[in-house]
């Protein structure tokens, strides 16, 4: 018994299979995407141009100066330089022992600023979050934001006829029986003057980015805490440090790689030749090398090289969090 096939009607066959789009029309439907998204929203990406001019001047033109790190530099001459030196410049301040006394310096004034300015915020924020009274927290809130709006000049100012030898600092202390002591012409009051002016100016605008991140969290999280008998300092380690993680990761990362760069114009207006043994820092050190002295080709190699390790610091921390706590930067 033969079995027949019968042979579909012309017209009715399958169609053959549809081939992928070509990689070109993806890419000219996402550029046409992106300029129908350009015409709509003009606007906001004009807001982008100045920023981004500012980046531009003040930021990324400016490296081309570093080439006088290798070059001698003479005041008058060729922008990059009259001759080729190599390193000549690098070799002179690494064996500069003022240089290393520097160094040191910056160290400390860094390490010190990171381990009290960048806890101190988080500590803040947390306390604020668990005010129920909304008159005292935002109270509270615009005390502790108030010495960010002031200019360093300010800041700089208060601090200096705060602990000046008739301040109100020494009158305290003479109320207390103790000798009036001279803070600004103490070497080894210094770092404490500065670390905690740092604090004081910018703990409470630290806690805005942490309070945005603490709204972020979902309330069941704390229920179901709650529910299995946590605490409330149980339900803080478990539940909102957790939650605010990559924050604080994002932001300590930042901060490691300003480490290097201790706040200059504080520096300088707060400290004085009596206290450069302790107060003298990088940056200042390349101010006085460069604008004061002349020593332009000098103090960019300076410069060139505390930016190397700057960038070194950020890489290294940004690589470091991600392999630990999965939360980078880029």
């Amino acid at each position: 018994m033969s079995t027949s096939t019968t042979s579909a009607p012309p017209g009715t066959e399958d169609p053959p299979p549809a081939r992928a789009a070509p990689r070109r029309g993806t890419r000219v439907s996402a550029r046409t995407g992106w300029r129908r998204a350009l015409r709509r929203d003009w606007q906001l990406y004009s807001l982008a141009i100045l920023p981004l001019l500012f980046f531009l001047v003040f930021r990324y033109l400016p490296m081309i100066g570093n080439v006088i790190a290798f070059r001698r530099f003479e005041p008058g001459g060729s922008i990059f330089g009259e001759e080729w030196v190599g390193l000549r410049y690098v070799r002179m301040f690494l064996s500069d022992p003022t240089f290393w006394q520097v160094f040191r310096n910056t160290l400390w004034m860094g390490g010190l600023t990171l381990v009290f300015c960048f806890p101190i915020p988080i500590v803040l924020a947390l306390l604020l979050n668990e005010v129920r009274r909304r008159s005292l927290k935002r109270f509270v809130q615009s005390v502790s934001y108030l010495p960010h709006f002031l200019s360093i000049v300010i800041v700089a100012g208060i601090t200096m006829q705060m602990l000046a030898s008739d301040g109100p600092v020494n009158h305290v202390l003479g109320w207390l029986g103790h000798e009036p002591i001279r803070f600004i012409q103490e070497p080894e009051w210094f770092r404490t003057i500065y670390v905690g002016s740092e604090i004081w100016q910018t703990a409470g605008w630290g806690t805005i980015l942490y309070l945005a991140a603490l709204t972020t969290i979902d309330e069941d999280l704390y229920e179901a805490a709650r529910i299995d008998g946590a605490n409330r300092w149980q339900q803080i380690w478990h539940v909102t440090l957790p939650g605010i993680r990559p924050t604080m990761v994002t932001l300590l990362i930042l901060n490691i790689g300003t480490f290097m760069a201790v706040g200059f114009e504080k520096v300088l207006l707060l400290y004085n030749p009596l206290t450069y043994p302790t107060a003298d820092v990088i940056s200042t050190y390349v101010y006085r090398a460069g604008v004061e002295s002349n020593s332009f080709s000098y103090a960019a190699a300076i410069g060139l090289f505390e930016a190397i390790i700057g960038l070194v610091l950020i890489t290294s921390a940004n690589q470091l969090s991600r392999r630990t706590v999965g939360t980078s930067l880029w």
